[in-house]
């Protein structure tokens, strides 16, 4: 059964608290916290004050996504937030392996992010050392959007790396998650749903996620 990740950036942030509430008594096992700056995507969502909020909420795996330029220099706030795991745009990192070491070494699981235009083979000499990849299965930067058909062409690519590599590494899918390609996606290979607004704006919230959790 995949890992679900409700994406916060789909909750009510007036209701903040009972949300996190909800994912705690929910099968979800992480919480998907979308960082954005404005520069490196067009938009802006939170930052470090409401991760370190959720993080005093929860035992639970907090999943953060930088969706930022620059992102080495924020790790180790991120990590003092409470961050369990840290993930960086492989499009806004230059210096890409110093980024993974780095957050490696602040004691987070260092995952990559890939836009839905970039190919994964440009994972290839880097992928023994990270724990996850986000597959962006639409363009970062805002909630509610269509998933990207061709993401399933590229989670069964990376899973074959994977394996052909013996690695434990694990597939994130970001995006346009739904109830009716979830199962679509894990049969990819996938191995970790981030879900927003099909978990938030769902009449029963924590229901919409087992539902999710029991298709895979």
């Amino acid at each position: 059964m995949p890992i679900i990740a409700p994406s916060f950036l789909a909750s009510d942030f007036l209701r903040l608290a009972d949300e996190c509430t909800m994912v705690n008594e929910s099968e979800a096992e992480w919480f998907h916290l979308d960082i954005m700056d404005g520069r490196f995507v067009p938009n802006i969502s939170f930052g470090l004050p409401v991760v370190a909020a959720i993080r005093k909420t929860t035992k639970k795996v907090c999943d953060v996504h930088l969706m930022i330029e620059e992102p080495g220099n924020y790790a180790e706030a991120f990590k003092n937030a409470g961050a369990d795991n840290l993930c960086v745009h492989i499009e806004a990192c230059p210096n890409l392996h110093r980024n993974i070491q780095q957050i490696k070494s602040l004691g987070m699981r260092a995952g990559i992010a890939v836009n839905p235009h970039t190919p994964v083979n440009f994972l290839s000499d880097i992928l023994h050392d990270i724990d996850f990849v986000n597959l962006m299965s639409v363009n970062p930067g805002f909630g509610g959007q269509e998933f990207i058909p061709f993401t399933l062409t590229k989670i069964a690519q990376l899973r074959q790396m994977i394996q052909e590599r013996k690695l434990s590494v694990l597939i994130e899918i970001d995006g346009g998650v739904t109830f009716e390609n979830a199962k679509e996606i894990v049969t990819a290979g996938a191995d970790v749903l981030v879900a927003g607004s099909t978990v938030f704006k769902d009449k029963d919230p924590k229901a919409a996620i087992a539902r999710l959790k029991s298709i895979g």
